[in-house]
């Protein structure tokens, strides 16, 4: 979500109040499933076994991980993302939790913000950003800050390479590489792995379909 990023403002820019209407529909129930052949329930169980009570959430769509999830305990939480209206359709489904919001260029040092969390989110996020995966892997190093000792940084991007795609996938990731929705066709599998492994001491990575499911604990020194 960068401010030098044409690609990336497209890719927020798709975020207005009509598309996040239908987005559940969208990409939850239809695309994850049916074309990156991911069940949604699977990105969710990610949720169930690595959130914590304190949780920072970054690129938060509709905030249906959020509202469907099973907190440990009522949970002190934080919206982070560049987009103001998904930060608001997001912050009104979870209201019953009083979450904060945060503005916010994740590409770039997050500065001023002097809160912790035992668990950060960053599910369908990597792949909406312009770059390859070392590239936009910056995310990880601004969010690293943010992560208390002992907690996980977990998530979901979907690939383009290194997994495999049918060709319903090829031809939509083609699609929403075109209009700049997605920047992913140079994202692979190996990256991935490589990016987390160099930052974090315990690291897993999963494929379903072509989506990634990762959990990194214990940054590096």
């Amino acid at each position: 979500m960068s401010a030098t990023s044409s690609k990336t403002y497209d890719s927020q820019s798709v975020y207005s109040p009509a598309t996040l209407a239908i987005y559940d529909t969208l990409v939850l129930r239809l695309s994850n499933p049916l074309i990156w052949r991911c069940p949604t329930r699977r990105i969710l169980d990610l949720y169930n076994q690595h959130v914590a009570e304190s949780h920072l959430d970054v690129g938060v769509g509709t905030g249906w991980y959020m509202d469907h999830c099973r907190f440990p305990a009522a949970p002190r939480l934080a919206l982070m993302d560049l987009n103001s209206n998904s930060l608001e359709a997001a912050a009104r489904r979870v209201g019953r939790y009083s979450p904060t919001t945060h503005v916010v260029d994740v590409l770039r040092p997050i500065d001023g913000h002097g809160e912790t969390y035992g668990s950060i989110g960053v599910t369908y996020l990597l792949h909406c950003l312009a770059g390859d995966i070392r590239q936009k892997s910056a995310v990880f190093d601004h969010l690293i800050p943010l992560l208390a000792p002992g907690g996980t940084l977990f998530g979901a991007t979907i690939l383009a390479q290194g997994v495999p795609r049918s060709p319903a996938a090829v031809k939509l990731m083609g699609f929403y590489n075109k209009k700049g929705i997605f920047g992913n066709a140079r994202d692979s599998l190996d990256d991935l792995r490589l990016a987390l492994a160099s930052r974090f001491n315990d690291v897993r990575v999963d494929t379903i379909g072509c989506v990634a499911l990762f959990s990194a604990k214990g940054p590096s020194p």
